[in-house]
């Protein structure tokens, strides 16, 4: 095994662990999250749906403006993304703007959502290489958030560890009060858990 291999290997495991760690966390903050989301003027940061098999990235020589390239949702996949906008009305959040990775299974995710018109955006993809570029960008759109209703961005977990400092689940919403000058853009209000 190479190098970048045993890296990647480590990596993906130690965000498994982490995230097994903060589950408990989930269930305490779920209501505090669906409240901001409620009040208006917050992020929800999206992990696309079920996309077996998971950490493992994409076929070899995948292209972005191709879904049969690409690792895509699931049954269970699309299920969540059409339970997840159903949640969002029940609950009364306002979506203002919903912006998706341009890998088809956040599109996919945002658009099952029906919660308004899906823009794509490289920002919404894991930065490669030292540059944190894209993350730069992300933290930008977090950080000059102010609604009045909900910006709901669908990405990756690579891109949503520099913002929340774990990996979350597919499906999973992580939902961020934005504070100019924050580090990450913002502070995270909680953790909502992927529909059942």
């Amino acid at each position: 095994m190479t190098l970048a291999l045993r890296l990647l290997a480590a990596l993906v495991a130690l965000g498994a662990v982490l995230a097994a760690g903060a589950s408990g966390a989930v269930a305490a903050d779920g209501d505090d999250a669906w409240k901001a989301l409620a009040q208006g003027g917050h992020v929800a940061v999206i992990r696309h749906g079920n996309a077996p098999p998971g950490y493992g990235g994409d076929p070899p020589g995948y292209r972005l403006g191709d879904c049969s390239t690409q690792r895509n949702l699931d049954d269970t996949g699309r299920e969540q993304g059409r339970a997840l906008g159903e949640l969002f009305r029940q609950r009364g959040v306002r979506v203002d703007r919903v912006l998706a990775s341009p890998f088809c299974r956040c599109v996919d995710t945002a658009r099952l959502m029906a919660v308004g018109e899906v823009e794509t955006t490289m920002a919404l993809l894991p930065d490669v290489g030292p540059s944190p570029a894209r993350f730069l960008q992300l933290k930008e759109l977090v950080a000059d958030w102010r609604g009045p209703g909900t910006l709901v961005l669908v990405t990756h977990a690579l891109t949503v560890r520099p913002l929340a400092a774990f990996m979350p689940e597919q499906a999973e919403t992580v939902v961020i009060k934005p504070a100019p000058g924050h580090p990450r853009g913002g502070t995270v209000v909680g953790r909502i858990p992927p529909p059942r």
